[in-house]
């Protein structure tokens, strides 16, 4: 009897000792390759023209509205011209400042960084949204007298600011490049 109850104990301890051992593993983050940009100058036709990445397909809608289309990573930079009049600069400012701090609901933080380029004339904002907001990065661009251009960035997925960080950071190095290098005609 004795050898019956130690085998089935022995029996029970090999059985519970086979389970596998559950192991913890180091979190990983997902690494995006993106190719290194190569720019082009862009004529749209409009009072202006720019640099773009090549990687990207430009797209003209009416009044001089661009679309620079990223497929590969499904993203576009929205870009709207209008030309100042008659006391619409302030407006202009103020509607560019608004969308971009739109977005302080769902944002973590929103630095803006100015940027001047008197040799060409092109004074802007670019402002950095970080979070799981709508749009990543927004800017304007003018020339204080006649020009007047704006844009953002958008991706076609729900926002979730760590899986679209990588994309984001790499868009955001062209909207910097089409700022520093737009000409007005």
């Amino acid at each position: 009897m004795y050898k019956r109850i130690f085998s089935s104990i022995i029996l029970l301890f090999i059985c519970v000792s086979c389970e596998d051992e559950v192991t913890v593993k180091p979190a990983a983050q997902l690494r995006l390759d993106y190719p290194i940009p190569e720019y082009k100058k862009v004529d749209p036709n409009c009072a202006f023209s720019f640099e773009m990445n090549e990687n990207a397909v430009i797209e003209k809608k009416d009044n001089c509205a661009l679309n620079i289309q990223y497929p590969k990573m499904k993203a576009t930079i929205y870009m709207t011209y209008q030309q100042v009049r008659v006391n619409n600069l302030d407006s202009l400012l103020q509607d560019a400042q608004r969308l971009a701090y739109d977005h302080t609901i769902k944002a973590n933080s929103i630095p803006a960084y100015p940027f001047v380029n008197p040799d060409s004339k092109v004074y802007g904002m670019f402002y950095m949204i970080n979070g799981n907001a709508a749009t990543q990065a927004e800017f304007y661009v003018t020339d204080s007298i006649r020009h007047f251009v704006n844009g953002a960035v958008y991706f076609k997925a729900k926002p979730n600011y760590d899986s679209v960080y990588p994309a984001a950071e790499y868009l955001r190095e062209d909207i910097r490049r089409i700022m520093e290098t737009i000409v007005w005609e």
